[in-house]
């Protein structure tokens, strides 16, 4: 007979990210960790850190034990409901800013002491290499 589990969206195991309340996703999976924060051997840190998204690459590579694996189970507490999108993708907005024309007349105030510097040093060294003939 199938277990049953309860389902999560990521937005809401994301709104869980305190040291009072910290879920992470791992493989599909929701885990209630606020308990551990202090005995993980990591620093409660990489916990909080991996609230809000999928951490199972995080998890991944940090090489944990089969203990550890273990461990886990007693935070387990549902899983990611595959029907919802992962995050709500954000919209990109160009930027309202200034055209490139601009930025290279702003850039060119900033920093107009490098062409006068160079145009400097070519008529001395121009004027050093005439005198030697």
């Amino acid at each position: 007979m199938p277990t049953l589990t309860k389902l999560f969206t990521m937005e809401e195991t994301s709104q869980h990210n305190t040291k009072d309340d910290c879920w992470v996703v791992i493989d599909g999976k929701v885990y209630d960790v606020s308990s551990y924060l202090d005995e993980h051997p990591g620093g409660d840190d990489i916990l909080l850190g991996a609230t809000g998204k999928d951490a199972t690459d995080e998890f991944e590579d940090a090489g944990h034990s089969k203990d550890a694996r273990e461990l886990m189970e007693k935070f387990f507490i549902g899983e990611l409901d595959p029907s919802s999108t992962s995050i709500p993708e954000l919209e990109i907005v160009k930027k309202a800013g200034k055209d490139l024309p601009q930025k290279v007349m702003e850039i060119s105030k900033q920093y107009w002491f490098v062409p006068v510097a160079v145009v400097g040093i070519s008529v001395v060294v121009g004027f050093l290499y005439t005198r030697k003939k």
